[in-house]
C-alpha cells in the first residue's frame, strides 16, 4: 500500500491523515439544517452565560465612579488595584481542575452551579462594607468564575470543524465587548438608584446584577448543551454524522478515555502549549487594562459619573462589529495568522495615540483611540483562542490546553490591575507603555507559533506516516501529536 500524500488546504495548510473515512448520509434532515439547530442549542446559551460571567468580573470599574471607592476607605494608595488582582489568583490556579470537573459532571451541571455562586458572591459584594470584605468577595468571584471561559471553549471546540470554528468563536467571545456595552448602560441606570432604601448607586450595580445571573442560572441547568456525545436533542444519525465529521477534521475524540493527573501532566510536555499561553497572555495585560480602568480614563476627558458610563459604551459597541467581520474573513480564507497579528496592530496604533495625544482640544482624537484599541484587542483575542484550542486534537488535550491558556493568560489580569495609578492620571502613560509592550510580546508569540506550526508539520510530511499502520487507539489518545495529524495556521 502506498503511502498518502497529505492534503492541502486552501491556505495551503496540511491537514489530518483521515481519508479513509466517509460521511454517513443524512435522511431525516440536512447538514446545514443540522449546523443551524447546533447553534442555536450552543452559542446563545454560552453566550449569556459569558456576558454575564465578565459582565460580573468588571462591573467594579462602572461601580468605582459611584463613590465605591470614598464608602470604603480605598481611595488613595493601591487597595483598590489589590482588590481587582485577587480575583486573578484562583482564577489562574483552578483553570485546569475546573476543566477536569466539567469533563466528569457535564457541562450543563458544572458551568450551571458555578453561574449560581458567582452570582450569589456578586450579590454579597454589594453589601459589604470594608476593604477586607471587597477582597474576601473578590477571591470567591475568581473562584467561581475560573471555568466559564476555559470551560466554554473547550466545549464549543468539540462541536465544530476547524473551518467553521471562528465565526462561533468570535461571537461567543464578543460577550465580552457586550458586557462592556450593557455594563456602562446597566450603571447609569442602577447608578442613578443611589439613596433607594439606604443602598448607594455602585451596591445596586453588583446586587441586581448578582440577582440576574443566579435567576438565569436556574434556566441554563436545563438548557446549556453537553458534549455531542451526551445530549438528548440530536438522534443517533446526527451524532454518527458529528462524530465522524470531526474525525475527519481533528481525528476521533477520545471520550472515552479518563483524564487524569497523568493525562494532565503529560499535555505540557508538547513546547507549543506554552507558546499558545504567551500568545494570549500578551493580549490580557491590554484588554484588561481597559475594562478595568477605561471609565477612569474617559472620566479625564471631563465627563461626569453619568455621562462617563454613557460614552463608555459606543467603543465595546464597534468592536463587537469589528470582531464579527475578522471572524468571518478568518473562517472563510481559512487562515488564523494574519487575522491576529492585524488587529494587533490595530490595537497597537490605538495605545500609540493615547501615548502621544494629549490636551483638551484633542480629547476627540484621544476618545478615537478607544475604539482601536477595543477594537483591536478584543478581534485578536477570540482568534489566538480559536487558533490554539482547534489544533489541539482529542478530549484531554484540548480540556487541559484551553484551560493552561487562559489561565495561565490571565496572570496579565494581575498586571493590568497596578498598570493604571491614581497618580498618573490623566495621561496614564506607564500604563501605556505597558500595555504597547505586551501586544509586542503577543504577536511576537504568535510568530513563534506559526513557525512552530510548520516546521511540525513539515517534520511529519517529510516522515509520511501510513495511517494504516497507526494503531487506532494509539492514534485516538495521541490527538494532534500524532504523526497523521497536520496543524492549521
Amino acid at each position: 500500500m502506498g503511502v498518502p500524500e497529505a492534503k492541502q488546504g486552501d491556505s495551503g495548510e496540511s491537514q489530518v491523515f483521515q481519508q479513509d473515512l466517509e460521511l454517513p448520509q443524512l435522511t431525516t434532515t440536512t447538514e446545514r439544517k443540522l449546523m443551524a439547530k447546533i447553534d442555536w442549542h450552543i452559542l446563545p446559551c454560552l453566550c449569556v452565560l459569558y456576558l454575564l460571567a465578565f459582565l460580573d468580573r468588571v462591573n467594579i470599574s462602572n461601580a468605582a465612579l459611584f463613590n465605591l471607592k470614598t464608602d470604603l476607605h480605598i481611595e488613595t494608595g493601591t487597595k483598590y488595584n489589590t482588590a481587582l488582582t485577587i480575583f486573578f489568583v484562583p482564577y489562574v490556579l483552578f483553570e485546569v481542575p475546573s476543566n477536569v470537573l466539567l469533563k466528569k459532571l457535564k457541562p450543563h451541571v458544572w458551568l450551571s452551579f458555578c453561574m449560581f455562586m458567582f452570582g450569589l458572591v456578586m450579590i454579597c459584594q454589594g453589601l459589604v462594607s470594608t476593604w477586607g470584605g471587597l477582597m474576601t468577595a473578590r477571591f470567591f468571584l475568581g473562584v467561581f468564575e475560573t471555568g466559564m471561559f476555559p470551560g466554554c471553549f473547550y466545549l464549543m471546540g468539540m462541536w465544530y470543524k476547524r473551518s467553521e470554528a471562528q465565526k462561533r468563536f468570535s461571537f461567543f467571545f464578543s460577550s465580552t465587548t457586550l458586557a462592556g456595552a450593557f455594563g456602562g448602560l446597566l450603571a447609569y441606570g442602577f447608578g442613578q438608584m443611589g439613596g433607594d432604601r439606604g443602598y448607594s448607586g455602585w451596591r445596586w450595580v453588583f446586587i441586581i446584577e448578582g440577582v440576574i445571573t443566579c435567576v438565569v442560572s436556574f434556566a441554563w441547568f436545563f438548557l446549556l448543551p453537553d458534549f455531542p456525545e451526551d445530549v438528548k436533542w440530536m438522534n443517533e444519525e446526527e451524532r454518527e454524522f458529528i462524530r465522524v465529521k470531526l474525525a475527519k477534521d481533528v481525528g476521533k475524540s477520545a471520550h472515552h478515555i479518563p483524564l487524569g493527573w497523568r493525562q494532565v501532566l503529560a499535555v505540557f510536555k508538547d513546547y507549543k502549549i506554552f507558546v499558545g499561553g504567551f500568545m494570549y497572555f500578551g493580549l490580557i495585560v491590554p484588554a484588561y487594562s481597559y475594562a478595568y480602568f477605561a471609565p477612569q480614563i474617559i472620566e479625564g476627558y471631563g465627563y461626569s459619573a453619568v455621562k462617563t458610563q454613557l460614552y463608555s459604551i459606543p467603543p465595546w459597541a464597534v468592536a463587537f462589529g469589528f470582531s464579527l467581520m475578522i471572524a468571518f474573513a478568518s473562517d472563510r480564507l481559512k487562515h488564523r495568522f494574519a487575522f491576529t497579528l492585524f488587529p494587533i496592530a490595530v490595537a497597537i496604533v490605538g495605545f500609540a495615540m493615547l501615548l502621544n495625544i494629549h490636551g483638551v482640544s484633542n480629547t476627540h482624537a484621544e476618545y478615537a483611540a478607544l475604539f482601536l484599541v477595543t477594537s483591536g484587542c478584543y478581534s485578536a483575542m477570540p482568534v489566538i483562542v480559536c487558533w490554539f484550542a482547534m489544533n489541539l486534537g482529542g478530549h484531554h488535550r484540548r480540556s487541559v490546553g484551553t484551560a493552561w491558556q487562559i489561565g495561565f493568560g490571565n496572570i496579565g489580569g494581575i498586571i493590568a490591575a497596578y498598570s493604571f495609578q491614581t497618580q498618573d492620571a490623566p495621561q496614564y502613560r506607564p500604563g501605556f507603555i505597558i500595555c504597547i509592550s505586551f501586544i509586542c510580546l503577543s504577536a511576537a508569540s504568535c510568530v513563534v507559533y506559526l513557525v512552530a506550526l510548520r516546521f511540525e508539520n513539515r517534520k511529519r510530511d517529510k516522515a509520511a506516516v501510513d495511517p494504516a499502520t497507526m494503531n487506532e487507539e494509539e492514534e485516538e489518545f495521541l490527538g494532534d501529536m500524532a504523526p497523521t495529524y497536520r496543524y492549521q495556521y
